[in-house]
């Protein structure tokens, strides 16, 4: 029985260690996101409506159905 326990020791110690390291992973805070350059942000706006959102409101009264849409 003393061979058993002898051999199971590094076993024990390195699932307590793994537990340890998963515990740590489980609760540490999340981190913020990465930032990435302005050039990346400003390429990734999308212009479906000609003009914007300001031409859209005048036009939307005018009753005609505009053929321009995406």
């Amino acid at each position: 029985m003393a061979i058993v326990a002898c051999l199971l020791l590094p076993v024990v110690g390195l699932l307590l260690y793994g537990m340890d390291r998963v515990e740590d992973w489980l609760t540490r805070p999340p981190q913020p996101p990465r930032r990435l350059p302005a050039r990346h942000g400003a390429a990734r706006h999308l212009r479906l409506i000609r003009g914007g959102g300001q031409a859209a409101g005048t036009q939307a009264h005018t009753g005609r159905r505009s053929s321009d849409a995406a």
